[in-house]
């Protein structure tokens, strides 16, 4: 296969899971590791994706944009979202993490006497206007392509707070019940907010099992609650049942 028909395919897995290993790229391509290895240094170069331990992942300029992703599997996310909505209390304090489906949870939010902080910018459009909701946006660095903020900035902003819950996002559940991530920038984040957070509730639709990433957040024994619409059988949520997570079905 030409180096142009393998730079165009790994663009196409990218762009289509977010990241790829190069184990993954090789089945693909059917080509050597040392080949796929190349390409990936190419196309780093070229500022297509950025490599990281064991693949590749889109670079910030060419990840799917908020709105694309927003709009897939709409009733699965809005149906995750207010179920989770149902575990919010008056008074309490809540971090929404980045992503679409904690966008459609501040949309079930609206009205309700609570604090929300966090560095999703939809979010904070959701909620801007309503008076009822005392919201903190967290510093750092914007991502406009994702209409969110990262970075150290926010990662120290995080440090400093304690709050009732936090509604995580993911990019999957492995079978050993490991949520993961394939946004380089994110996890960090991801972390730090479930260090912050009393209660730990991952949202995850049926599309997330079983899921990718490279990048792992967390173990399943760091999570308290998951909401998630998807089949009650599978490797994933066994575990995640196993080591005592409450699992709220939408």
């Amino acid at each position: 296969m030409l180096p142009q028909r393998r730079h165009a395919e790994i663009l196409r897995c990218l762009t289509q899971d977010g990241s790829a290993s190069v184990t993954a790229l090789c089945a693909q391509l059917a080509t050597s590791a040392a080949t796929i290895r190349r390409d990936l240094i190419w196309l780093e170069r070229e500022g297509v994706l950025t490599r990281v331990h064991g693949g590749a992942v889109l670079s910030p300029s060419h990840e799917r944009p908020f709105e694309r992703v927003a709009s897939e599997d709409c009733g699965a996310k809005d149906a995750v979202a207010k179920a989770a909505a149902s575990l919010v209390h008056d008074g309490e304090s809540v971090l929404l993490d980045i992503g679409t489906t904690t966008h459609r949870l501040a949309a079930h939010l609206r009205g309700r006497e609570i604090t929300v902080l966090t560095s999703n910018l939809a979010v904070y459009e959701e909620l801007a206007d309503d008076n009822s909701v005392e919201l903190i946006l967290l510093g750092g660095v914007v991502r406009r392509n994702y209409r969110s903020m990262v970075g150290f900035l926010t990662e120290d902003a995080l440090r400093q707070v304690r709050v009732d819950r936090v509604f995580l996002g993911a990019a999957g559940i492995r079978d050993d019940g490991s949520v993961m991530d394939d946004t380089v920038v994110e996890v960090p984040l991801k972390r730090a907010m479930v260090t912050a957070a009393d209660q730990v509730v991952l949202l995850a639709d049926r599309g997330k099992f079983p899921g990718g990433g490279l990048a792992r957040i967390c173990g399943p024994e760091e999570i308290d609650v998951l909401v998630t619409n998807a089949d009650t059988s599978g490797p994933g949520l066994n575990v995640i049942r196993e080591v005592g997570v409450e699992v709220l079905e939408a």
